[in-house]
């Protein structure tokens, strides 16, 4: 099932971010095969160049280990996945941040907003 993508953002960046959250939230364990960069390209809806860059790329950041002949595994090093995490979670924040920042928000009307988060997730 073709994915969709944000037009703002090269392709191959979201690619990587998906395959890192997935990662952390332990949808592919340390150590995991991932799929084929042909089998997930025809999966995402993407180029297999595109699907192969964003392999290479979580390579380089030492997220992917690729063996010849074998296919590329998620790393084996959890405090690379903890780092993952953290960088995922600060980068949420500011985000977040941000936009609470554009809306406007009051000091109360933004932990008025935190206890329904906090309510939302205690139900999951």
């Amino acid at each position: 099932m073709p994915v969709e993508f944000d037009p703002t953002r090269p392709i191959y960046l979201q690619i990587m971010d998906s395959v890192k959250k997935k990662t952390v939230r332990g949808l592919h364990a340390p150590g995991a095969q991932l799929p084929s960069v042909r089998d997930m390209a025809a999966r995402m809806g993407v180029n297999p160049n595109t699907m192969a860059r964003a392999y290479q790329e979580l390579e380089r950041e030492g997220f992917v280990e690729t063996r010849r002949g074998e296919g590329s595994f998620v790393t084996m090093d959890p405090a690379k996945i903890d780092d993952e995490r953290q960088q995922l979670a600060e980068s949420a924040r500011r985000q977040f941040t941000e936009q609470i920042r554009d809306l406007g928000l009051t000091t109360a009307q933004t932990h008025e907003l935190f206890e329904q988060i906090d309510k939302e997730t205690r139900k999951q």
